[in-house]
């Protein structure tokens, strides 16, 4: 592998592959397992369908918006990438420390699935060595272990083998597809005429437009993944402008399979129960089949065939999940690395083509989470939702900035509305008890604080070994990230104090009824615990309006201060320009050669100097034409050898160090052809000898590192080779007269 394709991802993603990363990734353990109670028991088969199609259109919005940047800048990284090139390096870095907890969380969920997984079908076969509970969640050491080997062999497989993960992403998603398909048409066909959702909706969670909203809102959590193809950009083997019609294919094919999974759940439940909303209802209390619905309709259709069906479509939906996380994570840190974010062997490839060290990192980390217990996780995966709504807004405003400078009106309208719908969905979650009794647990609501804190401190260990100075050019983006914190610490606080409220009435209805007075207090109990549900809500109201209020005020202060600074750092330009110019030439001044020469010192004396040549030129017979046709004609002979000086390099900065003397920077194109350029000037004042044109000398002297202690002792080389051109030019000169 060559230098070059160490720092590029080379292609090898198609179409069918990159519909096979979208789905895999957008889809995972919980589209079979866990859709009936978060579905069903919020919204029931009607406002779940229907919601879901709501959120999947809301999804084809934020596709074009990925879709459109992708095409703008078709390389890995990303909402990352995205943003640092249409924002800068402060909202990149923010996009980029959320994508990777959002990642990180679907991928940890998946692994702490495989432990349920073998609890369901494969009964107490992992139950080894109990360790201890945590949260409530018996922690095993041989569950845990299960989920490190799987996460290890999926990381081995993800860095040797890149093409085989590839093909099977392909035939895992096109098998779980098939398989969710097929027992979905067994369900329908087989209640026949007897086929009834009703109830549509679930009566006690309000009228049924809330319930399709609820569920619409949960949307970033339910499709994302379906984004990571923007991170391997590089790899595909199709032209960018493809990639919505990957997006769209994507997201309908992952609605589709949530729609089947949940319509499937309701066609069968076992004979003790009325209706569908009294089996979801009681899961809680049934074990094996009976307690997951998809299967349990699965195996009344079809047998023990179609379980196993489900089986293997479970598998594969956690392995294809393992391997696109895994994949998405180490392109994003890949790109980071690339840019010097963070280490740079993070931005290397392997010789498969692989950003290795990426992926064993995320393996390393990902093999500690087995032993928080699925209870911690599933706080974790709460907060994706949190998330993804941040990261989809960040898209989708970069997307209507970038379209409204391209005139792209189409996108930019799309940029705005997927912006606003982000925003709305924000509102919903942060502010959990304006619309419902809870959207997550408090303890997400503190997790997110708390990767939000290890963000700047993160961002402070990126600051220090900034030295491109790349980062701290937005303090708006980090006002804003501290502001969000503090709000959602609040939201955090209030839904601790109403979860503490709520099991203090529960115990004293408890109390009540081992007394026998049930009946005369619960009925009270419950309008206190509205009571307290409303004025927490109100509350939360107030205090949204105040902080939003001052927000708004800080950020219109902090413009008008910044625009304030700008003029007079305008001015102070302005002055520091003239003061670097030389005004007879328009070129850099001797002050400016001499600050340039203090920056260089300081990086030889620190051993970060990097190869560079210094040029000096001289104007030759310039005394001659001052005294015999007076200065006027001697400064257009000066003008005129700066001119020609600069068309010839023009990749370098020129200063005019002295009357008719001129050094050159040489960096860049410049540097790797500086024998070629000082030869092309010197055949230039050869032929400008017989014309009479201006003939100018010049010499040059390459940085030899361990040998000059300083800049100087470069120029005394170069400025020597220039006096020895010097004097054959004159003596060419001589001659010829």
């Amino acid at each position: 592998m060559s230098e070059t394709e160490r720092y590029k991802l080379q292609p090898g993603l198609s179409p069918a592959g990159a519909w096979a990363f979208a789905l895999g990734t957008s889809i995972g353990w919980g589209s079979l397992v866990v859709t009936a109670n978060t579905y069903l028991a919020e919204a029931g088969p009607l406002g779940s369908t229907l919601g879901m199609v709501v959120g999947a259109v809301i999804m084809l919005i934020i596709s074009k918006n990925y879709a459109y940047m992708m095409e703008c800048y078709p390389e890995c990284g990303g909402a990352y990438a995205f943003s640092r090139e249409v924002f800068g390096y402060d909202h990149g870095f923010l996009a980029a420390w959320f994508l990777i907890l959002t990642y990180l969380a679907m991928l940890w969920a998946n692994a702490t699935a495989l432990p349920l997984f073998a609890r369901y079908f494969l009964g107490d076969m992992f139950h080894i060595g109990r360790m201890y509970s945590l949260f409530g969640y018996d922690v095993y050491f041989g569950e845990a272990l299960l989920s490190i080997a799987a996460i290890i062999l999926v990381a081995f497989l993800c860095i040797h083998q890149r093409k085989v993960m590839s093909v099977c992403m392909l035939g895992m998603a096109i098998f779980f597809t098939a398989a969710i398909t097929i027992c979905f048409i067994a369900g329908i066909a087989g209640r026949g005429q007897g086929l009834s959702f009703t109830p549509a909706y679930v009566p006690e969670n309000g009228l049924p437009l809330r319930q399709i909203v609820r569920i619409a809102a949960i949307s970033p959590w339910a499709f994302i993944g379906f984004e990571i193809i923007s991170h391997g950009t590089e790899e595909f083997t199709f032209h960018k402008n493809k990639s919505f019609r990957v997006l769209v294919t994507a997201v309908v094919s992952s609605t589709l399979l949530y729609i089947f999974v949940t319509l499937l759940s309701v066609t069968a439940y076992p004979s003790q129960y009325g209706s569908w909303l009294e089996y979801i209802r009681d899961l809680g209390s049934l074990s094996g089949m009976d307690g997951l619905p998809a299967f349990y309709a699965a195996r009344h259709y079809l047998g023990s065939h179609g379980v196993w069906i489900l089986i293997l479509a479970l598998l594969c939906l956690i392995l294809t999940s393992f391997i696109g996380n895994i994949t998405a994570l180490s392109r994003l840190l890949f790109a980071m690395g690339r840019d010097k974010v963070i280490p740079k062997r993070f931005g290397t490839l392997n010789r498969h083509g692989v950003p290795a060290h990426a992926i064993l990192v995320v393996a390393i980390v990902s093999s500690v989470v087995p032993f928080l217990g699925r209870t911690a996780i599933g706080w974790i995966v709460d907060v994706t939702t949190l998330g993804a709504t941040l990261i989809y807004g960040i898209v989708s405003a970069a997307t209507m900035k970038l379209a409204g400078a391209r005139k792209d009106r189409l996108e930019e309208r799309c940029g705005l509305v997927g912006l606003v719908i982000m925003v709305c969905f924000g509102v919903y979650l942060l502010v959990p008890n304006l619309f419902v009794a809870g959207s997550m647990a408090p303890e997400s609501y503190f997790l997110f604080v708390v990767w939000s804190v290890l963000g700047f401190i993160f961002f402070r260990m990126v600051l220090r070994r900034d030295k491109e100075k790349h980062f701290g050019q937005s303090i708006i983006v980090w006002i804003a990230l501290l502001s969000l914190i503090l709000f959602v610490s609040l939201v955090w606080m209030n839904q601790s104090i109403m979860s503490a409220t709520n099991e203090g009435l529960s115990n004293i209805e408890a109390y009540f009824e081992q007394n026998g007075i049930a009946d005369l207090h619960s009925e009270i109990v419950a309008q206190q615990m509205m009571n307290i549900r409303r004025i927490s809500a109100r509350s939360i109201i107030v205090v949204v309006a105040l902080f939003a209020t001052s927000l708004v005020i800080l950020v219109n202060n902090y413009a008008l201060m910044s625009r304030k600074a700008r003029e007079s750092e305008n001015e102070l330009g302005r002055v520091w320009d003239m003061a670097n110019t030389d005004p007879l030439t328009g070129v850099k001044s001797k002050r400016a050669f001499t600050e340039k020469e203090s920056h260089v010192d300081g990086e030889i004396s620190g051993g970060q100097a990097g190869p560079f040549a210094l040029a000096v030129c001289d104007v030759n017979g310039l005394k001659l034409v001052n005294d015999t046709l007076g200065h006027k004609a001697g400064d257009e002979m000066i003008k005129n050898a700066c001119h020609m000086i600069c068309k010839l390099f023009r990749h370098s900065p020129v200063y005019r160090i002295g009357g008719d003397e001129f050094a050159v920077f040489l960096a860049g194109q410049d540097y790797e052809n500086r024998e070629k350029l000082l030869q092309t000037l010197h055949e230039m004042s050869v032929a400008h000898i017989s014309t009479g044109e201006v003939v100018v000398s010049g010499g040059y002297a390459d940085f030899e590192p361990g040998k000059d202690t300083n800049m100087h002792a470069v120029f005394e080389r170069a400025d020597a080779r220039m006096y020895t051109e010097k004097k054959a030019l004159k003596a060419m000169g001589a001659a010829t007269r």
